[in-house]
């Protein structure tokens, strides 16, 4: 069942995280990938709430790592960063590194701060 649960948080994830993507660099004339950052960000503060909510095995097997799982993608940000290096946009890549790591930690401490808000 447990399996299922995170197929199915995954099968919402994925292209959720496609569309998004597209849409958020759409609107970013940048070799910086602020679709990625986006949601990696955004990722990270559903699995900071969600860890700080009484959530049972079920709801982070579908909600933690089917849907934040494939929402979020290490493999890209990596990926769009080494391209950057290559491409002869160092400070994009540093910024990007930095920020993705400092914003996904950001967001999940966030996430975590809602999550001990609304359930005290």
């Amino acid at each position: 069942m447990t399996v299922l649960l995170i197929a199915l948080g995954a099968a919402l994830g994925a292209p959720l995280r496609y569309l998004t993507d597209r849409a958020v660099q759409a609107r970013h004339n940048s070799a910086f990938p602020w679709g990625t950052l986006t949601v990696n960000v955004t990722g990270s503060f559903v699995l900071g709430l969600l860890a700080a909510l009484p959530a049972g095995s079920g709801a982070m097997a579908f909600a933690g790592t089917g849907f934040c799982g494939a929402l979020s993608t290490y493999s890209t940000f990596g990926y769009e960063t080494v391209r950057l290096v290559e491409d002869g946009a160092r400070f994009y890549a540093v910024l990007n590194a930095a920020a993705s790591v400092a914003a996904g930690l950001g967001a999940a401490y966030c996430g975590m701060a809602v999550a001990q808000a609304i359930s005290a």
